[in-house]
């Protein structure tokens, strides 16, 4: 069987639906060479390639408790200034959950972007410290700290590769990309987005562009893109609406693989 690289992309909240599209690589009984995650899509590829199953990840997103939720929501940055929050709250939920804590022990290899501040550029982890790494990759600007690494400043890998694809073509006969970035429509009942949305909105905007511009370079070979329309970066706690909302893109990337894969 040719081998296939899965990469899950940024998009805050959105991404909880990568998810449903693991559940089917579950269902039809294979698996991928390798994984590239960006922000949510490292998080979720870190879960992943560490042995959880879909199912098992939605299951653990069904039992986060409000103590949890708590760690991570009061883990405010009072003295940098950089961010509202500090980010190690979520690092510490993250690597309490996930039953590994470096890249060597994991059970499929897994790329994870981040973005180097200062010289403007693609980062990529793929050894060493798999906590920091996601906390890297997930630091999105105004929400959590920079993470600090040998006098690296790191920020959300959305700013420069928000669907990284290309760094597993090589590695594969053929790549899935999961694009959930969302869209969004006009709402008359809130129009104007608030200072929070409008930042990370705009991050969103310019990330579509990164993203436009590479998928007519080089494109992959199956991409899935669900609507997600008007689903926040924040609203996590909308996780059963967005999984809801995309069992008909799950049905439909169903069957594109078992094409894909029949060919293969």
């Amino acid at each position: 069987m040719k081998k296939f690289g899965l990469a899950l992309g940024g998009g805050g909240a959105k991404g909880i639906c990568h998810i449903a599209f693991l559940k089917v690589i579950d269902e039809l009984g294979i698996t991928p060479a390798v994984i590239s995650g960006t922000s949510i899509g490292a998080i979720i590829g870190g879960f992943y390639s560490a042995g959880v199953s879909g199912l098992e990840i939605e299951q653990e997103l069904e039992d986060l408790g409000l103590l949890d939720v708590y760690r991570m929501a009061m883990d405010f940055s009072v003295f940098s200034q950089s961010a509202i929050l500090k980010g190690k709250g979520v690092e510490e939920y993250l690597m309490k959950k996930i039953p590994v804590g470096t890249f060597e022990e994991l059970s499929l290899p897994l790329k994870v972007v981040a973005t180097d501040f200062w010289n403007r550029r693609q980062v990529v982890f793929e050894s060493g410290d798999l906590g920091t790494a996601l906390r890297a990759s997930m630091a999105m600007p105004g929400i959590f700290e920079p993470v600090v690494m040998d006098r690296t400043v790191l920020v959300d890998g959305g700013a420069v590769n928000p669907l990284p694809y290309d760094l597993i073509q090589p590695e594969c006969d053929f790549t899935i990309a999961i694009d959930v970035s969302g869209e969004k429509a006009y709402s008359e009942d809130d129009p104007v987005p608030n200072m929070v949305e409008n930042i990370l909105s705009t991050f969103q905007i310019m990330q579509a562009a990164i993203l436009k511009a590479k998928m007519k370079l080089s494109p992959p070979d199956l991409y899935v893109k669900p609507s997600l329309t008007n689903i926040r970066v924040l609203d996590f706690h909308r996780h059963k609406e967005i999984l809801d909302g995309v069992r008909e893109d799950a049905a439909e990337f169903r069957m594109s693989l078992e094409k894909l894969m029949d060919k293969a």
